[in-house]
């Protein structure tokens, strides 16, 4: 299976899985053109997607999905309430409502040779989920927008060999910083974003003797840097029973505006 980040930030989101056969993209908050370059770079094309996996309807998640859906037909799949809230937030796209395939959490489904499975999340959102992917024994998570976890999120990413996972802002750089106080109490609190701590200790919570790959996503421009936010997440998984050398990870932090690189499990 492959895995790359088209972009991942708090502004716009975007990142494609793959088997052999079936590619896929996890949220469309960037626009066509970018989702286009990005697929480029890896020898696809937007029409060679078989689906779109929507997380929730925030607009650094859609805002580019009326576009790429019209331009190729693809099925777009997603929670009950977050379909609700995408065609009431893009009403003026007039989206075809036939292209979207409604979802329940917390249950497997079949796109192509890659099994998808959905899992409840806390945030701020109408029904919101991340998504494990898997095909020919291999499996990749993505998982960002939630403010806190539990066992079942990690049971859900446990045995991934590659994923992609929030490491949102750093505490001390949100708080000192200029965002409003309700924002702040937003983001910090249970329905909102996991700080560079709390992706660590999640990390290290789910760190496996075949994990190749990890990437540090959804970084806040304002209250984070790469740099902080490997630093820290390195620090958070010292000491786990796997590795005494993190370079055994692969650990790297996707960039906000750019395609990455390939990785393969």
């Amino acid at each position: 299976m492959k895995l790359m980040s088209i972009a991942s930030s708090s502004k716009g989101n975007s990142i494609f899985v793959g088997s052999e056969n079936t590619s896929l993209l996890v949220d469309a908050g960037i626009t066509l053109k970018r989702i286009e370059e990005g697929l480029r770079t890896i020898g696809r094309t937007g029409q060679e997607i078989d689906g779109i996996l929507i997380t929730h309807e925030h607009s650094d998640h859609i805002k580019g999905l009326p576009v790429i859906a019209r331009k190729y037909g693809i099925p777009i799949y997603a929670t009950r309430g977050t379909i609700s809230a995408i065609l009431e937030l893009l009403a003026k796209e007039h989206m075809d409502p036939s292209l979207f395939c409604e979802i329940e959490p917390n249950t497997a489904f079949s796109v192509g040779d890659i099994q998808v499975t959905s899992h409840s999340v806390w945030h701020d959102a109408r029904e919101p989920v991340c998504y494990t992917m898997e095909s020919g024994g291999k499996k990749i998570s993505i998982a960002t927008d939630m403010g806190a976890y539990d066992s079942d999120i990690v049971d859900a990413l446990t045995d991934s060999d590659a994923l992609l996972l929030e490491a949102n802002h750093d505490v001390r750089m949100l708080e000192a910083g200029s965002y409003p106080y309700p924002l702040k109490q937003r983001i910090l609190g249970r329905y909102g974003h996991l700080s560079n701590e709390a992706c660590g200790r999640l990390l290290k919570s789910i760190l496996n003797d075949h994990l190749k790959h990890v990437l540090l996503g959804h970084l806040s421009k304002e209250n984070n840097f790469p740099e902080l936010a490997l630093a820290t997440v390195s620090e958070e998984i010292g000491y786990n029973p796997f590795t005494d050398d993190l370079r055994d990870f692969h650990i790297q932090v996707a960039d906000r505006e750019t395609a990455g690189t390939l990785l393969e499990v």
